[in-house]
């Protein structure tokens, strides 16, 4: 019963709520849990799957730092990459910031600043798809906050992340020139409550105001498009 509860302690400390983790147990987490009307947290749902991406493509992201290019490999992760390439030609990650930048780890982003948009999304989680790839230097995967979680959250390695493999984060795409990513704001670190970065809830809720009222120095994606 004991080594039962230290397990389910150490699951919920990884993954807890989506939040922000932070210390060795580090990890890229998307807070996208919804409530019932009642009060009560909602079941989760999942996605049905949309129509396959291209087997190869190119995302151009024009950030407040530069043009970054991303080559997506559809057979590294299906379904990753078919989400990926959803949002994109949906316009979603047009005016989105990187809300977590934590320097030698990573960049994460994804989170609307329109919360009518969090809320369309937040429950379209996709299914996991088998890890690959490793999370190395400048490979994308999405954020989770558990198994079949992943919605629009994504995040690129700024190292060897190779210890969230085993995690079921599932790379899909790479960075073809990591110096504007390099670039990106990082003064911020972790998020609340483990450091003075941005609340993912807050953000959900409330969206870009919210952080250019308290963390004016992000960066942003300014338009994301497939080339």
């Amino acid at each position: 019963m004991r080594r039962s509860m230290i397990i389910v302690a150490t699951a919920l400390f990884i993954f807890g709520g989506g939040g922000c983790q932070s210390g060795p147990e580090q990890s890229p987490s998307g807070e996208q849990s919804a409530e019932a009307p009642s009060g009560k947290r909602a079941e989760p749902t999942t996605a049905p799957d949309k129509p396959r991406a291209p087997d190869q493509f190119a995302v151009k992201l024009v950030t407040t730092k530069g043009e970054i290019i991303i080559d997506v490999n559809r057979a590294w992760a299906p379904r990753g990459a078919d989400r990926f390439h959803e949002l994109v030609t949906a316009g979603y990650y047009d005016g989105v910031a990187f809300f977590r930048v934590v320097e030698g780890f990573m960049a994460q982003t994804g989170i609307s600043g329109d919360p009518s948009q969090n809320k369309a999304w937040r429950r379209k989680r996709i299914k996991d798809d088998q890890v690959t790839q490793s999370n190395t230097r400048g490979m994308l995967s999405f954020a989770t906050s558990g198994p079949h979680s992943r919605t629009t959250q994504f995040f690129i390695s700024f190292g060897d992340n190779s210890r969230l493999d085993g995690m079921g984060f599932a790379p899909f795409a790479k960075v073809r020139d990591m110096a504007v990513v390099d670039q990106l704001y990082n003064g911020y670190g972790e998020g609340a409550p483990k450091g003075n970065g941005p609340s993912q809830g807050r953000l959900q809720r409330e969206g870009n105001p919210y952080l250019e009222r308290e963390f004016p120095k992000l960066d942003y994606i300014k338009k994301a498009t497939v080339i």
